[in-house]
């Protein structure tokens, strides 16, 4: 077995924790996490598929990951932006509660 395919092991695993995650869990931050792990594995298939690519020396897996960090960290930010003001509202974060996003 190749590097490539234990990298892309790995990012399965890591995505398929990630999704499990974020489909089981009722806490919205824990929810959040999730997201975040499956951003994470497809960080990682970037950079496999940019090392072990036909031209490594080519950064456009650098410039890839280097974009979907600045997404993720965006999307950390609001997403916790959005549990405050749901908490501050319903006094709940659990996602199940939260039924109607009316203000």
């Amino acid at each position: 077995m190749n590097p490539l395919h234990q990298y892309l092991l790995l990012s399965a695993l890591l995505f398929s924790v990630g999704l499990a995650g974020a489909l089981t869990r009722r806490h919205a931050i824990l929810v959040l996490v999730g997201v975040e792990l499956m951003l994470n594995a497809a960080n990682l298939n970037f950079l496999a598929f940019w090392r072990y690519g036909p031209n490594p020396e080519a950064l456009t897996g650098v410039m890839f990951v280097i974009f979907a960090i600045a997404v993720a960290a965006a999307e950390a930010a609001v997403g916790l932006a959005l549990i405050i003001s749901i908490y501050r509202h319903l006094r709940t974060s659990n996602v199940d509660e939260v039924d109607r996003l009316k203000g």
